[in-house]
């Protein structure tokens, strides 16, 4: 018993050893492997910190993993750890299965030059096109349980150019299965500069690109949309952020296949010369959606509110204050639109608008409350020898139940008119067809003689009173 003992003494301490012994010396030969053969089968140089290898359960973690662009020594995608979790026993059948993987503060560039990425090469060497004419056996993958920890994306586009970043950037997702078609995840994260956050969740079918999506946002800074004007305009800036809580459904392949419903508000909206002198500003906008479903012709809306809207209208000897932003008859945003090379955020907007709105007239559509309030509206118009000046405020404009299946629908608006007089105005029109309407208004106090810069423009004499 004694030397039985002793034998299996030996053997377990054995085992022990090598079971040490392979650890220790896999680890370093891992990323010896790595350093050696990253350019012959990634095409990029990567290089990496401490590398643990577990044979035994099929751990692995590296740390301060850096890959670099494609002949270059500018970092791509780095990760202060990347941990995973390999299930062993299926490798025998096929099956490359990742149970867990951990990315630990990683740090992302993607840059557009044109309509190219810099990770096109990657997909070419991971997913090259395959011969019609060759077979093979079907390797499955599944990635499970992904985690992404205090991430650094960074997106730069350098034709208009666009320089853009989020952080602290957090996604769990139950991964993908290579015999399933869904994939779901929760995120978050914050604007690189600029206050505010958004979370939430998503759900896509990678067959047949439906969607599912549903998230919150505070005070969200738009300062990246700033960056897409400047492309639009000679001169100016853009400064506003969002409010939102979103629920959505739809089809990526398919614009006007969108359920959407829940709350919308764009707060201290701000677009003019300079920071601090405007063209036009809202204070806020909110937008109480109800169902918004362009396909199945829904448009049904609890409330629009515009608070505070403020827009001024300058008109010189030559063009006019909008026409000097945006180029002669909008010069600058037509060269756009026509550009087949730049991809421009606000004009995809403008344009995914308009694909959403183009069937609302012919649609079931409700909005139980429209208000305008605190409106501040002004024109200055320096092309005629004396300055004329002309301002609606406050202008208030309010209209409820605005709905198609009702006989008429009313507006009314009210205003006072500086440097004198006020206007009030009611309309009442038939929501099937806007070419039916009633209009009544009343101008009050309004003198004549404040419109002697074109009195005497057009006849060389002016009123007195």
């Amino acid at each position: 018993m004694h030397k039985f003992k002793k034998i299996l003494f030996i053997i377990i301490s054995s085992l022990i050893i090598i079971t040490v012994v392979v650890i220790l010396i896999i680890s370093p030969i891992t990323k010896y492997l790595v350093k050696k053969y990253d350019e012959k089968y990634t095409g990029r140089q990567i290089t990496l910190g401490r590398v643990f290898v577990n044979p035994l359960n099929g751990y692995i973690h590296l740390s301060n993993l850096k890959i670099y662009e494609l002949k270059s020594d500018s970092i791509f995608f780095s990760a202060d750890g990347v941990g995973a979790n390999i299930a062993l026993r299926k490798l025998f059948f096929k099956t490359y299965e990742i149970s867990k993987l951990t990315l630990t503060h990683p740090r992302g560039t993607i840059i557009q030059n044109d309509k190219g990425f810099n990770f096109n090469d990657l997909i070419n060497n991971f997913f090259p096109k395959e011969n019609s004419g060759t077979t093979k056996a079907r390797v499955h993958l599944n990635i499970l349980h992904v985690k992404i920890k205090d991430g650094e994306f960074y997106y730069r586009e350098q034709l208009i150019p666009i320089n853009y970043f989020i952080k602290k950037v957090s996604i769990e997702s139950t991964g993908i299965r290579w015999n399933a078609d869904t994939i779901a995840a929760k995120f978050s994260f914050l604007p690189g500069t600029g206050g505010g956050d958004i979370k939430g969740d998503f759900t896509i079918n990678l067959k047949n690109e439906d969607y599912r999506l549903a998230f919150v946002a505070h005070k969200y800074d738009l300062n990246i949309i700033e960056q897409y004007i400047k492309d639009l305009t000679n001169y100016g800036s853009f400064s506003a952020n969002f409010d939102a809580n979103i629920k959505a459904k739809g089809n990526l392949n398919d614009q006007e296949n969108i359920a959407v419903s829940g709350q919308l508000a764009i707060n201290e909206l701000h677009f003019g010369k300079n920071p601090k002198v405007d063209f036009a500003s809202i204070d806020k906008l909110e937008l109480g959606i109800t169902e918004l479903n362009p396909k199945n012709l829904k448009y049904i809306f609890d409330s629009i509110l515009l608070t505070h809207p403020y827009f001024e209208y300058e008109r010189y000897d030559y063009l006019d204050n909008l026409q000097t932003m945006f180029g002669r008859k909008g010069a600058n945003i037509k060269a756009v639109k026509a550009s087949t090379e730049k991809f421009n955020l606000v004009i995809e907007i403008a344009r995914y608008v308009k694909v959403i709105a183009n069937n609302f007239f012919r649609s079931d559509y409700k909005i139980n409350h429209l208000g305008i309030y605190k409106g501040d509206i002004k024109f200055d118009d320096f092309s005629t020898s004396e300055k004329f000046a002309l301002e609606l405020n406050p202008l208030t404009v309010i209209a409820d139940s605005i709905d198609k299946n009702q006989n008429r629908v009313n507006v009314s608006l009210e205003s006072v008119i500086k440097p004198y007089g006020n206007i009030s105005a009611t309309l009442s029109i038939n929501p099937r067809d806007s070419s039916d309407f009633d209009l009544q208004y009343h101008f009050q106090k309004l003198p004549v003689s404040m419109f002697n810069p074109y009195i005497i423009s057009f006849t060389s004499f002016p009123l007195d009173r």
